[in-house]
């Protein structure tokens, strides 16, 4: 009887400190078909179908998709990548934003802006051209990546309306992954 009691304390004190993170979303196998971006899509003149990749595994489940505009001379072209990545063991909260991510080429460009409102916290992180929005909910991490090429000197991409778009579109996904 002691040793039950003393095994059931212990896994309390795992699950308060350092247990499992609680995740209130599910896994996407297809993440392009659940997560269609329309905000951005407005913006961009319509993504192409996606390529949706998953993998489930015993800490980390994860879903991305890439997203691409047609190719056209003298316009901008655009292409968006979202990652979700469910952690089931750890909590993704201390090394939240600490990391290149997807984009490990590009360097980070001033400060992260904070997104209040938005899970847990929330964050662009200081890139120019390229803005990459990231949500920590729980032990949810979503990453959001626009990019644009091309264009003229007459067309430039409106860089804080596809950052509103962006916010739009990850409450989106939250909400259709919600459990």
């Amino acid at each position: 009887m002691v040793a039950s009691a003393v095994w059931g304390g212990a896994l309390a004190v795992q699950d308060r400190f350092g247990g499992s993170p609680q995740n209130a979303y599910r896994q996407a196998e297809n993440l392009c078909e659940e997560a269609p971006l329309r905000a951005l899509g407005s913006l961009t003149g319509g993504f192409e179908p996606g390529m949706p990749r998953h993998r489930e595994g015993p800490a980390l489940d994860w879903s991305f998709c890439v997203y691409g505009t047609d190719w056209t001379e003298g316009r901008i072209s655009y292409e968006a990548q979202l990652l979700v990545e469910r952690h089931k063991r750890t909590d993704p909260g201390p090394e939240f934003g600490a990391g290149p991510g997807l984009d490990s080429d590009m360097l980070v460009a001033g400060e992260p802006e904070p997104v209040p409102g938005l899970g847990r916290r929330a964050r662009f992180d200081g890139r120019v051209g390229s803005p990459r929005l990231q949500v920590l909910d729980g032990g949810t991490v979503f990453t959001l990546t626009v990019r644009w090429f091309g264009g003229d000197e007459e067309t430039e991409a409106d860089e804080a309306a596809l950052k509103a778009a962006a916010v739009e579109d990850l409450r989106a996904v939250m909400a259709a992954l919600k459990r």
